[in-house]
């Protein structure tokens, strides 16, 4: 069964058009590169320090694999997760596995 990541990041103060930028120019193409699906991403409307993505995957063993793929790039180390660790506070990330109800339209 497909399930979802809802991911919250608090932004380092100043730096959310910064991260706004990589985020959209450089993390979501990468990770959609590799194969992840990234249903959508959002900021905070008055608090600049929150930014929220959702990624989907199919199941576990897909999760695993495109952590992998993504994580463990030599690109992704060397030249993205340096820069990442200068925007955000990375010991605030919050990561909630959801699951779709029946009815809802996000499957």
């Amino acid at each position: 069964m497909a399930f979802f990541e809802l991911r919250q990041y608090k932004i380092r103060r100043g730096k959310m058009k910064e991260w706004l930028k990589i985020f959209d120019e450089e993390i979501a193409p990468f990770q959609i590169s590799k194969g992840m699906v990234v249903c959508g991403s959002f900021h905070g409307e008055t608090d600049e320090s929150i930014f929220v993505w959702i990624r989907r995957f199919n199941n576990e063993k897909e999760r695993v694999r495109l952590y992998k793929a993504v994580y463990q790039d030599p690109h992704w180390v060397s030249e993205i997760s340096p820069r990442v660790g200068k925007l955000i506070d990375r010991e605030k990330i919050q990561v909630q596995r959801i699951v779709p109800n029946k009815k809802s339209t996000v499957q």
